[in-house]
């Protein structure tokens, strides 16, 4: 079996037992001597260590949700971004609730209501305000119509005169019934007809079945008097929400959610009653996005622990070993943990990925250990000797292997991207805990554990055929993987980048789907740009040059909120006021009715019905008819069906009057009219103001986004927002990645030349890395799978894993080893890597699209880093050498 022999290495004398170390490197053999001679003593000190660290976990973690988090605020777009917040702190991470009603008025009376009460809460809100309501936009919404719309609306106010009088007199179901039984009488008078009058009849039979039947029952004013154009009466309301965030939580816009929700609740805001809320916004999805994370962490941590204690079962056939080995993992989980928290203070979305990477690279550092001490007691009874000379043998390969990691992770230190980064920082601590675990804790389990004596071959010679085809069919392999190669590389152009944070998120969370539902309105998407400019009138400017590019679809300054044509505008509804004002305002109203009067009026206005209907075709004398039906259930039946008649009709008619109102009420608007809240959103206190620009096209479409951003950049270099922070943010990343890729393989080829002395044996410790990578690109092309914010850790991860692999079977191969596929090495690797690769292809069950298609490319990844190590690499090294190399 193997043993020591002059000049440092051990050569294997069977097909399962490899030889890795060219050069005895003592500190790792010292530390399992030491570990082993005091088991007892080395397990207590890693409890204790343990328990420290969990100590300072639970006090001291933090977590940001943030993917602006991930660049460096150092970039120019970054800081453009920076000077934007700063200028105008109001609009940033706010939450947006977005009211859907029924009816216009439901949705308008829901927004105000709930505005005002999230208003009186300054412990839970900064500002509250109404983007497309409230009292300025209520009284001065009309003049931003054009001069025809207005005079539109005002004809059709003034036609409505009898309506709105009789309303405003007497706002009751009784007035309502006795408008409809005056109106009737015209029709047998002669002066209208039923079809004239259709429309309110076939309007009103709804509500009132839906009251008879017990229902909900719901009735828009403003939808049957016709609004249409610019004034077409919306369903949809927003309210924009600056909330008081806990960044000291994992989920810092939790509380404020949870009190508009509390609020809307109490108000009766709910489906039931014709009304939804529902937030978005930046804060809103932050919190979302953790929650979706989080959200079958349960189901996914069961998947993988199950997934990897097989893998190790099968490795090592001990379930003994199998606890040592999770337990070191654990250990060393909760260390790196610890350690990154007091280096970093917080962890990212991409830096949290530490927990896969060290999982993946410290089991394998455990496989490898403990399958050369299985190996060993074939020969070796005593525990301590065989991990002696386990450690003898592999302490070279697994410190050389931890090095390389460490290079290629630190690699991405001086990088732009932060989340890789940070993950490249805590990865490589990782990388020093695990080595130094897996030799001193690992050790002192397997010997208290009592780790079974090995009776079955560790190694499998079954696959001696494999090993010969690939030494005889040594160019016909490595000729098919060169075509695989060059496949790879020619679909490199097809590769695409997507790094919209945007997709990242689940649609189907409230937030994310509240979002894509408004960027269905062009005039709502959060793809916008912003530009930050010296003044008002420089604003004006620059939105004018803007507007005539083609993609661009509008762009707005403060100046845009003064309408034009004011004059001709208030002139036609001051005509109009001067009509309507003793109409809207009557100086003493109806007292309201008893319900019997109530009763009368309803069985008035059905038998006026029948009268103007009977005998008579068409539509709408089936519809008087249907309306007539349903008011004799209505007088015939309980009290509480006329209360919710009434409700639906009267609740809504308030609402149309108090904007009617509000609306004849208008004024000049002038940059020194408008409300201060509102001037405050487009000019910052030391006068500079903001432009926005809206996207033509589809504001989700990121080549669209791109061409945007390339346009407005091209006017108003200085332009900022999410199309901008998107495309710049790709960039980074992908320049990130470049630089980092360069300097790890400097780093990793000096390491290796350092050691290994041979620029052949580096080559053919890097040549598999390299092509694993453009394997695992040129299949993302085939299954459409786009690189974005988070599988793009899969590539770390592989260049990890191939290090290690590669590294283990070049210097079994430098030692002298002969049938690479059949030794317990090949056994180690294949099972470390199907540990690794079941861990991280359980990410693929998230519900999180970022986890899940993190989990996807790193399972492919590892498919290719096991088939370039166990079939690439053998053949590319060739025969092994007849003898060792010198020291």
């Amino acid at each position: 079996m193997a043993v020591p022999v002059a000049g440092g290495y051990i050569k294997a004398t069977g097909q399962d037992i490899w030889s890795i170390s060219p050069v005895r490197l003592k500190p790792v053999h010292r530390l399992v001597v030491l570990s082993s001679s005091h088991p007892i003593l080395v397990a207590l000190l890693a409890l204790a260590a343990c328990i420290a660290a969990t100590l300072f976990v639970g006090g001291h973690f933090e977590m940001t949700t943030k993917t602006e988090a991930l660049i460096s605020p150092k970039l120019g777009y970054r800081q453009r971004e920076a000077a934007m917040d700063a200028a105008f702190p109001q609009l940033a991470d706010p939450i947006v609730v977005v009211i859907d009603g029924r009816t216009p008025e439901l949705a308008e009376d829901a927004a105000a209501r709930l505005a005002q009460r999230l208003a009186a809460d300054k412990a839970a809100f900064k500002n509250v305000q109404r983007p497309d309501g409230g009292p300025f936009f209520a009284r001065e919404g009309l003049l931003y119509g054009s001069l025809a719309e207005v005079q539109s609306a005002m004809d059709k106010l003034v036609a409505a005169q009898p309506f709105l009088g009789q309303l405003a007199y007497d706002p009751s179901l009784r007035g309502v019934m006795n408008l409809l039984s005056t109106t009737l009488l015209g029709v047998e008078d002669g002066e209208t007809t039923l079809n004239q009058i259709d429309k309110p009849l076939a309007s009103l039979a709804g509500p009132i079945e839906a009251a008879n039947a017990g229902k909900p029952a719901f009735f828009s004013w403003q939808e049957m008097i016709g609004g249409g154009g610019e004034f077409q009466a919306p369903l949809r309301r927003l309210i924009l929400v600056a909330p008081v965030l806990d960044y000291h939580s994992l989920m810092p816009g939790a509380r404020a959610s949870a009190v508009i929700r509390q609020a809307a609740n109490d108000l009766g805001l709910i489906p039931a009653d014709g009304v939804s809320v529902r937030l978005t916004g930046s804060a809103a999805l932050d919190d979302e996005e953790f929650a979706s994370l989080a959200h079958n962490i349960g189901l996914v941590s069961t998947v993988i622990v199950c997934l990897m204690l097989l893998m190790l079962w099968l490795a090592t056939r001990s379930a003994r070993i199998v606890a040592a080995i999770m337990t070191t993992t654990i250990a060393g989980l909760l260390l790196t943990t610890a350690l990154g928290l007091a280096a970093l203070k917080q962890f990212n979305l991409i830096s949290v990925a530490f927990i896969p990477l060290f999982v993946g690279l410290g089991i394998d550092f455990g496989i490898q250990l403990s399958v050369r001490f299985r190996a060993e007691r074939l020969s070796e009874p005593d525990p301590r000797t065989a991990l002696e000379r386990a450690a003898e043998a592999l302490g070279g390969s697994l410190t050389l292997a931890a090095a390389g990691i460490c290079l290629g992770f630190l690699a991405f230190l001086p990088t732009s991207y932060i989340g890789i980064s940070e993950l490249g920082v805590i990865a490589a601590l990782g990388m020093v805990v695990a080595l130094v675990l897996n030799v001193t804790l690992l050790p002192a389990l397997l010997l208290l554990l009592r780790a079974p004596l090995q009776s079955l071959e560790v190694g499998r010679r079954a696959l001696a055929p494999l090993d010969a085809f690939l030494y005889r069919r040594r160019k016909l392999v490595l000729g098919a993987f060169a075509v695989a190669m060059a496949a790879s590389i020619a679909t490199l152009p097809l590769v695409r980048f997507d790094f919209n944070a945007l997709h990242l998120r689940d649609p189907k969370g409230e937030a994310m789907a509240t979002l894509l539902d408004l960027t269905h309105d062009p005039n709502r998407t959060v793809n916008t740009i912003d530009v930050l400019t010296p003044g008002i009138q420089d604003a004006a400017k620059l939105a004018a040059r803007l507007e005539k590019l083609p993609e661009v679809a509008q762009a707005i300054s403060v100046s845009s909120l003064v309408p034009e044509d004011q004059d001709s505008k208030l002139a036609e509804i001051g005509d109009a006021a001067l009509l309507l004002d003793p109409t809207l305002n009557p100086i003493q109203q109806a007292t309201p009715p008893t319900d019997a009067e109530t009763v009368r009026s309803i069985a008035n206005t059905s038998s006026a019905l029948r009268r103007a209907a009977t005998g008579k075709p068409g539509a709408a004398a089936r519809d008087a008819l249907r309306l007539a039906d349903a008011l004799d259930r209505l007088a015939a039946g309980p009290a509480g069906a006329r209360a919710r008649a009434e409700s639906a009709l009267i609740r809504p008619m308030q609402v149309v009057l108090r904007e009617t109102r509000l609306s004849l009420q208008a004024a000049p608007v002038t940059l020194a009219t408008l409300p201060a809240g509102l001037k405050r959103d487009w000019v910052a206190p030391d006068g500079r103001a903001r432009v926005q620009a809206f996207p033509s096209g589809d504001g989700n479409d990121n080549d669209t986004l791109r061409r945007f951003s390339r346009a407005v950049q091209a006017v108003a270099p200085q332009a900022s927002g999410p199309p901008i922070s998107m495309m710049e943010a790709g960039d980074a990343i992908s320049g990130a990645f470049v630089e980092a890729g360069v300097l790890a393989l400097i780093a990793i080829t000096i390491l290796l030349l350092a050691v290994l002395r041979s620029l052949v044996e580096v080559a053919a410790t890097l040549a598999p890395i390299v092509l694993s990578g453009f394997l695992t690109l040129g299949t993302c092309v085939l299954i459409g799978q786009p690189i974005n914010f988070a599988n793009i850790i899969a590539f770390p991860l592989l260049f990890g894993v191939g290090v290690a692999f590669h590294i283990y079977f070049v210097m079994a191969w430098r030692a002298g080893e002969r049938n690479l596929l059949q030794s317990s090495l090949a056994r180690a690797v294949l099972f470390s890597g199907l540990a690794t690769g079941a861990a991280f292809g359980s990410l693929w069950l998230s519900d999180h699209p970022g986890t899940a298609s993190m989990g996807k490319i790193l399972m492919i990844s590892l498919v290719w880093t096991l088939i370039c190590a166990l079939i690439f690499e053998p053949a590319l090294l060739g025969p092994p050498r007849d003898k060792a190399p010198p020291p």
